[in-house]
């Protein structure tokens, strides 16, 4: 198996470098992973940390997420932060030694959308774990240097793999333009739902309500700041009188709803919930076609926002994690090191959900 674009087989220290390959229906094996050479503008990273995305247990369980097909064996893993271990010739910012955070999509940066600025919808964009690029489960990587962050002194190499999760969250409060005069509706308190909370009280958002069918997440959510958190069923005909229920908990209009589930009834409580004129954010999409009530958001002038990964975050971030103004380290459930049987017991934790928000693997 390789990494393609060459082979650089041997490393500064003698090692072979192993990734956590994706071969089947959640069958994964470590194995070796030839990395292509470095670049002028490159960095060669030992990853330290990674966690386990929803998008990973889509792979890992169904060998694919949504519109994207694993065809063919493929390094799994995205979230990860590392110390820079090489550094090619032309790279000023970083040194070795450093520790960063990566940002796992390369844009082709020609394109039309990048040149506006909108990288993260590149149709060719290269994607850590996103097939059919390999991701970074791995001893190593190469990456360019633009896309890896050095951390300050006090956060954690966990942390900084935290901020491609916290990403979502921050790239979601700008696109709702979230600010202190924006009440705040949550749909699904997973990792998602959880770091979208956290950073919309980073954005100043005054009051925020989150809604899940799990108790034990609710109690987490209201342990990360939510004023108010509602358990709802999972039966669509229950969406009316939910939607009483949520906005009495909220106590005025919602000014903006964030579905991060991504089902017909979350959509469908998000529109209806919602006052008049304002927005609703898709978060989680699980789906490729979903059944929802648009006429009614229509007619009421409900803006319907989509959101694709993150654009231009890492460093905001990074500057909430320094500050203190986010702490994702309650997010991290369960910690897992890079043995075949330690991967696999990582990623069914992941998959079976229950207790496990972030997964996260210290390698």
């Amino acid at each position: 198996m390789s990494g393609g674009g060459g082979e650089d087989k041997e490393h500064k220290h003698g090692e072979e470098n192993m990734a956590a390959w994706l071969v089947g229906i959640k069958t994964l094996k470590i194995e070796p992973y030839h990395l292509p050479p470095l670049g002028p503008h490159d960095v060669k990273v030992q990853v330290k940390a990674l966690g386990i995305c929803g998008s990973d247990v889509h792979h890992f369980k169904n060998m694919r997420c949504a519109n994207f097909i694993v065809k063919k064996p493929m390094v799994i893993g995205h979230e990860c932060a590392g110390i820079t271990e090489e550094v090619g010739s032309q790279v000023k910012n970083l040194a070795v030694g450093d520790h960063v955070a990566l940002e796992p999509g390369i844009s082709c940066q020609r394109c039309n959308l990048c040149k506006d600025g909108r990288y993260n919808l590149c149709p060719e964009m290269k994607f850590f774990g996103s097939p059919p690029t390999n991701g970074s489960l791995a001893n190593r990587v190469v990456h360019p240097a633009y896309l890896c962050f050095k951390l300050p002194d006090n956060v954690s190499l966990e942390e900084g793999a935290m901020c491609e999760p916290l990403s979502v969250g921050v790239h979601a409060c700008r696109r709702a333009s979230i600010s202190p005069e924006t009440n705040v509706l949550i749909l699904g308190a997973g990792p998602i739902g959880l770091v979208v909370l956290l950073a919309a009280r980073a954005f100043g958002a005054p009051r925020i309500v989150i809604v899940d069918v799990d108790d034990c997440r609710l109690s987490i959510a209201k342990n990360l700041g939510a004023d108010e958190t509602i358990q709802v069923s999972t039966n669509i005909q229950d969406v009316g009188e939910e939607v009483v229920k949520i906005q009495s908990a909220m106590g005025s209009g919602i000014d903006v709803s964030f579905d991060c589930v991504g089902f017909d009834k979350t959509m469908s409580t998000a529109l209806n919930a919602t006052r008049p004129g304002v927005k609703v954010c898709l978060i989680g999409l699980p789906r490729s076609e979903t059944t929802v009530p648009l006429t009614p958001a229509a007619v009421r002038e409900v803006d319907v926002i989509g959101i694709f990964r993150y654009r231009n975050t890492w460093p905001l971030c990074i500057e909430f994690l320094k500050t203190g103004k986010i702490d994702v380290k309650p997010l991290i459930t369960h910690r897992f090191g890079f043995s075949q049987q330690e991967v696999e017991d990582a990623f069914e934790t992941s998959a079976r959900g229950g207790s496990a928000l972030k997964v996260m693997f210290n390698l």
